[in-house]
């Protein structure tokens, strides 16, 4: 029966969400960090982990059942990176504190001072780039959470018509 139910359109428009948001907003990143220098600092790292495992979700929904219930966890995942990004956004605009801890893993054949020395310095309470007034991690909060709560609520329109 869940085979049935992807075929709708509110399903299969909730599956397709689950799988390119995602993989846009990730796409932006890499492009922004690669691309144009926009390096990610601690917090724009933890926002994309969401989407790396909404992308797997996604994936999962295509091949096995219960599809709705795959979709419904990237749409949880998706919504869990918009939350950190606002919570990212907040730090930006001086609105809360950011954490006060910083780490990052050194390979054991690097020297860790040379490997501090030589990265960035990237901050978390500081808005590399802004469209609009609002920061890639205010960005990140809008897209994501809008769009977790639009695949939850297309996968409640497919159940109630069921």
């Amino acid at each position: 029966m869940d085979h049935l139910q992807a075929e709708k359109p509110a399903d299969l428009f909730a599956q397709h969400l689950a799988l390119s948001i995602p993989a846009l907003l990730l796409g932006g990143a890499y492009l922004s960090q690669y691309g144009f220098g926009l390096y990610p600092c601690e917090m724009c790292w933890w926002q994309r982990y969401p989407h790396f495992a909404a992308l797997a979700l996604a994936f999962m929904s295509f091949f096995a059942p219960p599809r709705s219930l795959w979709i419904a966890l990237a749409g949880l995942s998706i919504f869990i990176s918009g939350a950190i990004g606002g919570f990212h956004a907040g730090v930006e605009y001086g609105w809360w504190e950011g954490l006060t801890s910083c780490s990052s893993a050194v390979p054991a054949d690097v020297d860790p001072m040379e490997a501090i020395m030589s990265a960035p310095i990237i901050r978390c309470d500081a808005s590399p780039w802004d469209l609009f007034g609002i920061s890639l991690a205010g960005w990140n909060f809008l897209i994501s959470c809008g769009t977790g709560v639009l695949i939850w609520a297309l996968l409640a329109k497919s159940s109630k018509a069921s």
